[in-house]
């Protein structure tokens, strides 16, 4: 009964969710436009909308019974022009993040952007379409500079939903971290029960509410990879830096792996009945 009860509070959730997409759409995107002609100001409001619905989507989630969820470090996501990286066990993962952070933004697929639920918070909100092609770098290094938190996934899409392994890790966080000399903030995400991962349809509940655990980690620098790459001129200098991003993404995948099974070996035995989190 609990199971199916989740399910059809999973429902419920998503059929909220997309209608909160379409009142962006045709209702908030053109009054933002309307009041605040200039893009980049309507932009910001949009975000802070988004930021504040996304919490109370959570909210409803949490007290439907459809996931648990707690923080830890969260003051460390406090501060403004983070380039947020985090690995990608479910849909869930970027609706939560966006619920913790100011002035999100985030890399989105070219489907979400002419998606009839998700194309008006990307529109009015400007977030960044992975099909840019070469502007996509310099777009990402822009917003961060301007104050903007940008959240991306390395994976570059949602993990397998039953076998724990990550997907091989992208260089586009890589190459926009040391182009732009920006260091990243890891969110090392576990679940106790595996929900809305790759392959899994929103009707595939889990026989228990899954416990969500985001952990903030310290920052990466970059300065030191950035003063290698200052060191080189020309063509070696581009050459250097593909290989520091071959290099940043190897690091990458190991630091969430072995941060994962860290994590995730005494959670599934120990979140059996978990608080939610207010």
């Amino acid at each position: 009964m609990d199971r199916f009860l989740r399910i059809v509070a999973t429902g419920g959730c998503f059929s909220l969710f997309g209608l909160g997409g379409l009142v962006i759409l045709c209702v908030v995107f053109p009054l933002l436009r309307l009041v605040y002609p200039d893009v980049r100001e309507s932009q910001r409001h949009a975000r802070d909308i988004i930021h504040r619905s996304f919490g109370w989507f959570v909210r409803v989630m949490v007290v439907c019974g459809t996931i648990s969820y707690e923080v830890r470090n969260p003051e460390k996501l406090a501060r403004r022009g983070l380039l947020v990286v985090a690995n990608h066990p479910s849909l869930i993962d970027v609706v939560l993040l966006i619920a913790l952070l100011r002035q999100p933004n985030c890399v989105v697929k070219a489907d979400l952007a002419a998606n009839l639920f998700t194309r008006g918070p990307i529109r009015s909100a400007g977030f960044i379409v992975n099909s840019e092609g070469p502007r996509l770098v310099d777009d990402c290094i822009a917003s961060v500079r301007s104050g903007d938190n940008l959240v991306i996934f390395p994976e570059g899409t949602r993990s397998p939903a039953h076998d724990g392994a990550l997907c091989p890790m992208k260089r586009g966080a890589a190459n926009i971290a040391l182009r732009g000399n920006l260091d990243l903030t890891p969110v090392v995400i576990t679940v106790s029960e595996s929900m809305l991962g790759k392959g899994q349809s929103w009707y595939q509940a889990p026989m228990r509410r899954p416990h969500f655990v985001l952990t903030v980690m310290d920052d990466i620098a970059m300065a030191d990879w950035g003063r290698d790459m200052a060191e080189k001129d020309g063509g070696a200098r581009a050459g250097a830096l593909n290989r520091m991003a071959r290099a940043l993404t190897h690091e990458l995948g190991a630091f969430f792996t072995r941060e994962i099974q860290r994590r995730s070996g005494g959670m599934r035995n120990s979140n059996d009945s978990p608080t939610p989190c207010a």
